[in-house]
């Protein structure tokens, strides 16, 4: 008898709970036929695993986690997928692909090494090392609002030099221009 009157009154809260669970499930989906799929398979779960359900009092958090894990669940089924037959196979680099990609290190090591000793040693350290700031600081014995200043310079030369690698010859326009 009380088991009986236990689930009475936890049919009624879940029919209390219904409308809230339907719009979030509406807020998350924007489909209202799918925020209403949502939320009976949340009540229908909650209802098979109400013995799990420890605290009443926690019955709305209990419910909106087991709604979520619902909408995560049909977020997975209905991810697009593809067959393996339908990939296509990796094409390895090719010799003009591996040159491409050398003259390109061997450009971005000329700029590098066209920048002044102090911004070439602060962007090797911080860029390519992975040093912090504040460690460059002390290898160099320089300020750190030096070490980010000779940075912001540093970077700003390389981006001007090699901004250019990336277009088309014809498309490469002069950095600066003549106004009469």
């Amino acid at each position: 008898m009380i088991d009986f009157c236990i689930s009475l009154t936890l049919k009624r809260r879940f029919r209390e709970q219904r409308k809230r669970l339907f719009r979030m499930a509406l807020a998350w989906t924007g489909d209202s036929m799918l925020a209403d799929d949502l939320t009976q398979e949340c009540l229908a779960r909650a209802w098979e695993k109400r013995h799990h359900l420890q605290e009443a009092a926690k019955l709305e958090a209990w419910l909106f986690r087991i709604l979520h894990n619902c909408w995560m669940e049909h977020l997975r089924r209905s991810r697009p997928t593809t067959g393996l037959d339908e990939v296509p196979p990796a094409e390895e680099d090719g010799p003009d692909q591996r040159l491409e990609r050398l003259q390109l290190a061997q450009r971005v090591r000329g700029a590098v090494a066209r920048l002044p000793l102090g911004q070439r040693e602060v962007i090797t350290l911080v860029d390519l090392e992975g040093c912090r700031y504040a460690e460059v600081a002390e290898i160099l014995e320089i300020p750190l609002g030096t070490v980010m200043s000779r940075l912001s310079r540093a970077r700003r030369a390389l981006k001007a030099e090699l901004l250019h690698l990336r277009l088309p010859e014809e498309e490469r326009r002069p950095l600066l221009r003549r106004v009469k």
